[in-house]
């Protein structure tokens, strides 16, 4: 089923890119060096670098994938904080952990948005 915003996964893709073009090596972000064993599973780095799986569209929107089968090459890569990534996250209306949505919305989402 349809999320009851259909551009947030788009509109957040979109801001975290923009973060990861934007942010110079002395601000504030994480920067990580990816794996060769992330190649065909860019979940891993989400994992290694969140401590969770679930923030796998950051991870390629991050490293200009366009697609998840499409393979994430040896690069650095610029990632949002968790701080970052929750207000990239309020910004766009998109949530990617599955225990914070209900009824195909985040559970934070102000009533009425």
């Amino acid at each position: 089923m349809i999320d009851v915003n259909s551009t947030a996964a788009k509109d957040f893709y979109k801001e975290v890119r923009r973060f990861a073009q934007r942010t110079k090596p002395w601000e504030t972000a994480l920067f990580y060096e990816t794996k060769p064993d992330e190649e065909r599973d860019i979940t891993l780095v989400s994992q290694r670098v969140y401590g969770r799986r679930d923030e796998f569209l950051a991870v390629m929107a991050a490293a200009g994938l366009d697609t998840v089968d499409q393979p994430l090459p040896q690069i650095r890569i610029t990632l949002p904080t968790e701080g970052q990534l929750y207000a990239i996250k309020r910004k766009t209306g998109f949530e990617s952990v599955a225990d914070n949505r209900k009824d195909y919305k985040p559970t934070w989402e102000r009533r009425g948005r």
